[in-house]
């Protein structure tokens, strides 16, 4: 089992003016192991396939990842920032399983 610690993005909708409301996203970095690798080309209309990866990752959470995981967007992972199409709770862990690329 690999290790892993990288930066996860967490979504919140904020009030920017009276009546006005926009995503912010906020950063936290996290530990933890990196449980299964898995990628895969996915045929598009376009002119290049869509990568998409399987990989799970089972992070270490904090109290501000418990309250807050249905709020994650995304984990930077080998220097790309990645879907997180599924979250399951195994305190005191978080398994966050990745997609496609994030773009947010």
């Amino acid at each position: 089992m690999a290790k892993f610690r990288g930066i996860i993005g967490f979504s919140e909708t904020k009030e920017k003016e009276p009546g006005i409301w926009e995503p912010e996203i906020s950063e936290k970095t996290y530990s933890g192991d990196s449980l299964r690798r898995s990628y895969r080309n996915q045929n598009s209309s376009g002119i290049n396939d869509d990568i998409n990866i399987s990989n799970e990752i089972s992070i270490v959470a904090d109290p501000y990842a418990m309250e807050n995981f249905f709020a994650i967007k995304y984990v930077i992972f080998q220097g790309a920032k990645w879907k997180v199409t599924n979250v399951e709770v195994q305190r005191p862990r978080l398994t966050l399983t990745l997609g496609g690329v994030y773009n947010g």
